[in-house]
């Protein structure tokens, strides 16, 4: 498909046959992501911490899709955890080809003072950036096997704030807002990376970067266990319905960049209108796409994880 060609993002391709993993899909974009390509006829394992969240969003994609069936499973994974994440990609790592990894997973709201995991990472490094470089690096061989397709979540806000590349787990003049953005700096910069790297190696996957503009709970259809958001939120989001969208219409970006035969790897998705509308070929920041961030960045992710990509 040629790109920015006419994509209906309500009537995906047949799916049929094709098993994804997304992270974080108990609730908002990463729900929706699992309900499209589910709706698509794809098998899907949906991920994330807590079991509860899990099974109550699972229950509402087969309840809103009768004819799931069993093709939606759950498996426990925490990104912010290094043990949670080997745990689980050992697990699909056993269970054959994987043809998509949307990395989806992260922290939106960090907290207002610096915390660090158990592994002593910054959390919100190592749970939007840290976790994932992991999995994809533990499931390289996995998606390599089905010449899959790795899906990293960027974001509009990476030109928003000044970016530290010495000091990417903010030890110093560490604020909520940073980390935010100096976590979706290192994850676009790290998809744009991996997309190199795997080129040089001949590795048959490819690595796209995707961001779903501005997406809000109170514009979201309602969904128990999964998305019941306030009046208070429905009415503040709805007042400004001319910048944002859904996180349903959010996740139709992320699933394209997934599954559309004509993305290459390398490239940079999201909504036509950048915070909202259909999903369209874009540039991302330039700090984004600077080799020599990436590569450092590259570094600091191996060292935190332990993990070196099997190239």
């Amino acid at each position: 498909m040629a790109r920015n060609q006419a994509w209906d993002p309500e009537q995906l391709p047949d799916l049929t046959g094709r098993t994804y993993l997304i992270t974080g899909s108990n609730a908002g974009l990463g729900y929706f992501s699992s309900e499209q390509l589910v709706r698509a006829g794809a098998r899907v394992y949906m991920t994330g911490r807590s079991p509860n969240r899990l099974m109550a969003a699972r229950a509402a994609v087969r309840r809103r899709n009768p004819d799931a069936g069993d093709r939606v499973e759950t498996l426990l994974l925490d990104t912010s955890n290094l043990g949670s994440v080997r745990a689980a990609a050992a697990t699909i790592g056993g269970r054959g080809g994987l043809d998509g990894l949307l990395l989806n997973a992260g922290i939106v709201h960090p907290p207002k003072e610096r915390e660090t995991t158990g592994d002593g990472n910054e959390v919100v490094f190592a749970t939007n950036v840290l976790g994932h470089f992991a999995l994809s690096g533990a499931l390289l061989t996995t998606l390599a096997a089905a010449s899959g397709r790795m899906v990293w979540l960027g974001s509009v806000s990476t030109s928003m704030a000044k970016y530290d590349p010495f000091d990417p787990q903010l030890v110093e003049g560490y604020s909520g807002g940073r980390a935010y953005v100096q976590s979706k700096v290192a994850t676009a910069a790290l998809g744009f990376e991996a997309d190199r790297r795997l080129r040089a190696a001949g590795v048959a996957v490819s690595s796209v970067v995707a961001h779903p503009g501005y997406s809000t709970s109170g514009r979201t259809p309602g969904i128990v266990g999964v998305n019941n958001p306030t009046r208070l939120t429905r009415f503040a989001d709805n007042l400004q319905f001319a910048i944002t969208q859904s996180k349903e219409h959010g996740a139709w970006t992320l699933v394209r960049a997934l599954v559309d035969p004509g993305i290459e790897g390398g490239e940079y998705w999201g909504p036509r209108l950048i915070v909202r509308g259909e999903p369209h070929r874009g540039k991302s920041s330039k700090i984004t796409r600077d080799p020599e961030i990436a590569q450092r960045l590259w570094g600091v992710c191996e060292d935190a994880t332990g993990v070196r990509w099997p190239f």
